[in-house]
């Protein structure tokens, strides 16, 4: 029986290549995207292109009434891959650029997941994936509305798949490190949000104003050994999707790449203080996803 999943986020980078990957291994991929181009261009690649914006409750309800109009009201699978980031220190963010964040990575994927579940009860199984990062687990500077969003999914994730307990219902996080994509660049387009002008942080944003290059998504090592060993291509999440959507017993974390690994080890075994200066003294800090 083919399988049918909803995708997030779809028009590029890890949410392309996972519609993509798992259309090729035989799923009926639904893949959503904001832009009425993107939606041309994935309905090209063969998917099937559902306009969503993460911001916009009623666009939500349409997407999910769409999806299960097409397949006779069933959903195998429900990847939440959509998001963004916005940088910036805590003391700049402005309370609707947090707002933003955490309705286009918490409350949006939220009610994705509370609008699919009683028919994934009512058919007796589903999987529900979220895409996580490692910055749900550790924190790194200027990330603060982005590793606050993410925290907030690892707990809501958690306690949803406490409560499904039972129901055939799995629930897995996918929580990759640094990612050969746009996701870093997309994300630093949304310093406009930050009055640089007048922050203590300045010469900060102008250090990451220089390094960023939109034409060059992972410019972030002068050494290629050095960038191949911490930064995987979007494949990499794609072989643990297809782990948390066709095992019979599927993992609750998925980790994506070395530094995903060992910064979620560091987390676990060294006092705070001591992480802190490991983090303020690395590279991981130019590198997360």
């Amino acid at each position: 029986m083919t399988k049918t999943i909803l995708i997030t986020g779809a028009s590029k980078g890890i949410g392309l290549c996972c519609a993509l990957g798992l259309k090729a291994r035989g799923y009926t991929v639904f893949a959503s995207a904001r832009q009425p181009a993107d939606i041309a261009m994935l309905e090209q690649q063969g998917l099937h292109a559902i306009t969503l914006d993460l911001l916009n409750n009623h666009s939500i309800h349409a997407a999910i009434a769409e999806v299960l109009n097409q397949t006779g009201g069933t959903l195998d699978a429900l990847f939440n891959n959509a998001g963004f980031g916005q940088p910036g220190a805590v003391e700049d963010l402005t309370q609707e650029s947090i707002r933003t964040q955490f309705e286009a990575n918490v409350f949006g994927p939220l009610e994705l997941i509370n609008q699919i579940i009683p028919v994934m009860r009512q058919q007796g199984h589903g999987r529900i994936i979220n895409m996580g990062s490692i910055l749900g687990i550790v924190s790194l500077s200027y990330r603060g509305a982005y590793n606050a969003s993410k925290y907030a999914l690892e707990g809501l994730t958690d306690t949803l798949r406490l409560e499904l307990h039972g129901t055939n219902i799995h629930v897995s996080l996918i929580e990759p490190g640094p990612i050969r994509s746009n996701f870093r660049n997309s994300s630093y387009t949304y310093l406009k949000n930050i009055n640089i002008s007048k922050s203590a942080h300045k010469p900060i944003y102008e250090a990451i104003s220089r390094q960023f290059n939109p034409d060059k998504p992972s410019d972030w090592f002068n050494n290629n050994r050095l960038e191949s060993f911490f930064i995987k291509p979007p494949e990499a999440v794609l072989a643990k999707l297809i782990h948390a959507l066709e095992s019979k017993h599927p993992k609750i974390r998925y980790y994506v790449t070395i530094p995903a690994y060992l910064l979620a080890t560091l987390k676990r075994i060294l006092p705070a203080s001591l992480l802190d200066k490991i983090l303020l003294g690395s590279s991981f800090n130019a590198t997360s996803k």
